[in-house]
């Protein structure tokens, strides 16, 4: 009898630290699994892996390279089920798998937050959102991971087989959990933070819309009014070099550490005393559940996916999109009570028990059982 197969697809590698788990759950149930990304980084997991040239921008002409890599890898692969993420990994994929759906592959495209949301530019509306509905009619199961997305998809009647919204991707409870003063200091002290001034930690890429020059420019006015705050950023990016130059420019290098992509962000968490999140666009992030599931007050922008997360008062603070006045204060508030924190930091850690890795596999095998 033949060995049942999946391809999972994503345009980095490093999603593979998503699908990890899902990739387990099939190799369970004695299935082969096999990986295709742009290669940046080694994947160990999976029975065999494929090195994809996607390119991020739509119109780039290696795109038309991954597509009949895709094609050929799908075509020869002879898979029952492929699951595919990312934007451009996902719309190459579904174009390259027209052929296999008509034998009986069944494609499951997960969106982990639409490039098109209420109040974002007309431009990407036009762009993503027609792409989106496009693609979905070469899509037999789409998954979305937050209310706007999912509302967005069922009324706009996007032609996916079938329609799901998940709980996200899902975060290790185990490995991320609640610090005591004294172990705070002590991995601050390992991982070279001063144990002087709050601390907030931000995992995200170096890309315009995670916004971090938000946060340098708050940082130095409440530098200003003698708040002691400092950041640790995690991750890279193409403007990790532009905001390392601005951080020094704005005289606040001895406040602002970089620490590159690191794959212990659990002990970043155990040194913060809370988690800002200052970006414009997000799915379900996966930092935010990080910093909740380790007891952290959280203060983000009230966008889709942040709202999903955080409730106004109950588990961190919410403010609109670049206002400073409304995040100053939020930071002032949280630093300034100490109760407020802790109630917030209770409460996340009761709210993200639904996000738990293992409730996100078991959905996610509902889903994946209704194709096999």
């Amino acid at each position: 009898m033949k060995m049942k197969k999946v391809l999972f697809v994503s345009h980095v590698a490093n999603f593979i630290k998503f699908n990890a788990p899902y990739v387990n759950w099939f190799k369970a149930q004695n299935w082969e699994v096999h990986y295709a990304s742009l290669g940046e980084e080694p994947i160990d997991c999976c029975d065999r892996t494929f090195d994809v040239c996607f390119e991020r921008s739509v119109f780039h002409k290696d795109n038309i390279t991954a597509y009949k890599q895709l094609k050929k890898i799908i075509d020869e692969g002879d898979y029952d089920i492929i699951h595919c993420h990312t934007p451009i990994g996902a719309a190459l994929t579904r174009l390259a798998a027209r052929k296999a759906r008509k034998k009986g592959t069944k494609v499951i495209y997960t969106a982990h937050g639409f490039a098109f949301w209420k109040g974002a530019p007309k431009k990407d509306w036009l762009i993503y959102y027609n792409a989106e509905k496009f693609f979905a009619k070469y899509t037999d199961i789409l998954v979305l991971i937050n209310k706007e997305d999912y509302e967005t998809a069922v009324s706009r009647k996007f032609r996916a087989g079938k329609i799901y919204k998940i709980d996200g991707v899902g975060v290790n409870t185990d490995k991320f959990s609640p610090a005591t003063p004294a172990e705070k200091a002590v991995m601050r002290a390992s991982l070279g933070i001063p144990d002087d001034g709050f601390l907030s930690v931000y995992a995200a890429e170096f890309i315009p819309r995670k916004n971090h020059i938000f946060l340098l420019e708050a940082l130095k006015k409440l530098r200003s009014e003698n708040i002691n705050l400092r950041f640790a950023f995690l991750g890279q990016g193409k403007l990790m070099e532009e905001i390392k130059q601005k951080t020094t420019e704005m005289g606040l290098s001895d406040f602002v550490q970089f620490f590159g992509y690191r794959r212990d962000a659990e002990k970043f968490y155990a040194a913060a005393d809370m988690v800002a999140a200052p970006g414009s666009q997000e799915g379900l992030p996966v930092h935010l559940l990080e910093a909740m599931a380790s007891g952290l007050p959280v203060i983000a922008t009230s966008i889709r996916g942040h709202v999903d997360l955080i409730e106004n008062g109950k588990n961190g603070l919410l403010y609109n999109y670049n206002d400073m006045d409304a995040f100053c204060m939020a930071v002032k508030r949280i630093i300034g009570d100490s109760q407020l924190r802790e109630a917030f930091g209770r409460n996340n850690i009761e709210d993200v028990k639904k996000y738990s890795v293992e409730n996100a596999v078991s959905n996610m095998a509902e889903i994946y059982k209704t194709v096999m």
